[in-house]
């Protein structure tokens, strides 16, 4: 098609400058275009027909060849999958490790463990971060840390207990799992339970007088023991979780106890659950944060008997704007709180526990 002789692509012109095109990607300094498909040769061929024509032209500078190499990373970029968050998990009685990701909630989050597994997820009681043992101080609620290791207890030997009420207060306090199991996380030193060597922290509340609670919020079971009348007596099944050959229970103690021994996560950032079914991605809490959620923890355990993080940390987000008890009260009538009826001395209990953890009294 052309002539052996081409003098314009070895000797400059003096009447017009060829801007050469720009170097493929893989270096090859052979190449006239960058080749996107199988009309790399044609293209080649128009560009070296437009060089040989603009050459014949003076005071027309030849113009570079198309680029395509931004709409090649544009579809590479397209091509390439979202990483997903990939947790590490095992039974707690023991297992091999499995790897668990895709889940928003804490529901799905159990599904996917009862999946990797094979085993049906209404077995699963509770998970633990960083721990196998029944830790209630380490309990999965509302988030986890992007580095924690999940420990999935299961259901054990269930138990019938008959308890006589003698006094107006059992000393249980109680939380759930976030997926309609509701179980005990602390006993009162010296109270009714704590006399009766057969029910254990970590326990499954499944019966209370053959009136299955399953599926219940831990708040409706505690109303329900508080509503029984002193001197009655009242049936608890209660289901144990699973133990390995090994006893991995945990001494009684208190949602706020610290390990003098750093787990497997640090909690640097956290996979936190909404409410609304959504997850994300955040930076741990700080200092004043984490007190105040801790005190609101505490005047619900006092309160209604139950221990949630999750809750404790909704209602101290409700006040993190407020500047007084009426804005704060207003706000909790506002909300789903509402259902929960605190009273208002309830709430400045709560507004004296959020100011106090704004200002540095709380350690």
């Amino acid at each position: 098609m052309f002539s052996n002789k081409m003098p314009f692509l070895h000797k400059k012109s003096s009447k017009a400058t060829i801007t050469p095109p720009p170097p493929y990607e893989n270096n090859n300094v052979n190449a006239t275009t960058t080749t996107v498909n199988n009309c790399s040769q044609q293209k080649s061929v128009r560009y070296q027909e437009q060089q040989h024509h603009h050459n014949n032209l003076p005071h027309h500078p030849i113009s570079p060849p198309p680029a395509y190499s931004n709409c090649h990373s544009a579809m590479v970029e397209a091509s390439i999958p979202r990483p997903q968050l990939i947790f590490h998990c095992q039974l707690a009685q023991g297992s091999p490790t499995g790897l668990i990701t895709g889940f928003a909630s804490v529901k799905e989050l159990y599904q996917k463990i009862a999946e990797c597994y094979d085993f049906p997820v209404d077995e699963i009681l509770f998970c633990t971060l960083n721990t196998h043992k029944v830790d209630m101080g380490k309990l999965l609620g509302g988030q986890i840390g992007l580095d924690d290791f999940i420990f999935a207890h299961k259901k054990g030997r269930p138990k019938e207990i008959e308890i006589i009420k003698s006094e107006n207060a059992l000393g249980l306090t109680i939380t759930d799992n976030g997926a309609g199991y509701a179980f005990i996380k602390r006993i009162k030193e010296g109270s009714i339970i704590d006399k009766i060597p057969h029910i254990q922290v970590g326990d499954h509340i499944e019966k209370l007088d053959g009136v299955n609670v399953v599926g219940k919020r831990h708040y409706e079971v505690a109303r329900m023991l508080k509503d029984i009348p002193v001197g009655a007596t009242f049936t608890l099944r209660l289901v144990e979780p699973l133990k390995s050959g090994f006893s991995g229970i945990a001494p009684r103690i208190g949602g706020n106890a610290k390990s003098g021994k750093k787990g497997y996560g640090t909690g640097k950032e956290t996979l936190r659950f909404k409410a609304n079914g959504n997850a994300a991605i955040e930076s741990e809490f700080d200092d004043a944060t984490q007190s105040g959620i801790d005190a609101i923890n505490v005047l619900l355990d006092s309160f209604m008997g139950i221990n949630d993080t999750e809750l404790a940390t909704q209602i101290w987000e409700l006040g993190a704007n407020k500047t007084n008890s009426m804005d704060f009260a207003e706000a909790i009538d506002a909300s789903d709180l509402e259902a929960f009826g605190f009273t208002d001395d309830f709430i400045i209990e709560l507004w004296g526990a959020i100011t106090d953890a704004r200002q540095g009294r709380l350690k």
